[in-house]
């Protein structure tokens, strides 16, 4: 078994749930590996003894499945009813401006992925985004501007190396 098979084992395997389906064992191995190989979709209905057209079933129901690699990078605003009532608009144009994209999704030099989420949970600071899972509230379209030139801003190379 290879690295990322002994990964997607262990994530399907080491579920705490009494319960264990499809769905759970889905996103056992997103969150292991932030994306769902098809060596996963096999891996889960083995292990759920489920068909592979079942469990891809379940797998492309969910929109915020990746079936790709993610970018370097992952910049998520929400855009739930509270943030989107003080501002979530000019920051999800400010964002896509600023990454050069027109929709959600990657950007063509692979260093970051836009996504738009229904609810970050962060309601009290409105409008809200996450940044590689570290939330940021209370934005202005000019700060997620800054945040995402810095993300996409190719890294600083010491002096002699």
């Amino acid at each position: 078994m290879d690295g990322l098979q002994q990964r997607i084992d262990k994530a399907v395997r080491d579920q705490s749930q009494p319960t264990v389906t499809v769905l759970s064992s889905l996103l056992a191995v997103e969150d292991e590996l932030a994306y769902i190989p098809k060596e996963a979709v096999e891996m889960v209905a083995q292990f759920t003894d489920s068909t592979v057209n079942d469990v891809w079933a379940v797998a492309s129901f969910y929109p915020n499945f990746r079936f790709e690699p993610p970018c370097q990078h992952t910049v998520e605003i929400c855009w739930g009813t509270t943030c989107h009532l003080v501002g979530a608009m000019p920051l999800i144009e400010a964002a896509l401006a600023a990454a050069g994209i027109e929709s959600e999704g990657d950007t063509a030099d692979g260093r970051m992925t836009l996504r738009l989420n229904t609810c970050l949970g962060a309601c009290s600071q409105a409008p809200v985004i996450s940044i590689d899972h570290q939330l940021h509230g209370r934005l202005s379209p000019n700060t997620i501007r800054e945040k995402v030139a810095a993300l996409l801003s190719p890294p600083v190379s010491e002096p002699g190396r």
